[in-house]
């Protein structure tokens, strides 16, 4: 998902994003540039992540620079998950 789609990701991903990654709230508040309680408010929302736009783009930013890819609706539910690694991963023993 590009930044552009913000409006698409909700509060829900963005706190799994984030607990996926083992991300603290304050260490995602503050790669993001924006107060933890911002973030807190953008996490507890239901639908879309609540916030200036802006401030939702940085956290998502973040988020994907840590790896992370946010899964739009598709019949199956909205989610997030790990990039495909593309090279060889010696912990993992992945290809």
């Amino acid at each position: 998902m590009s930044q552009k789609d913000h409006a698409t990701v909700s509060g829900r991903q963005i706190a799994a994003a984030r607990a996926l990654t083992g991300m603290g709230q304050t260490d995602l508040a503050s790669a993001a540039s924006i107060s933890v309680p911002t973030l807190k408010r953008m996490e507890a929302s239901d639908g879309p992540a609540a916030g200036m736009a802006n401030n939702v783009r940085a956290v998502i930013s973040v988020l994907e620079t840590a790896g992370i890819e946010f899964i739009p609706e598709n019949g199956g539910g909205a989610g997030v998950r790990f990039r495909e690694r593309k090279s060889a991963d010696p912990i993992l023993g992945a290809p």
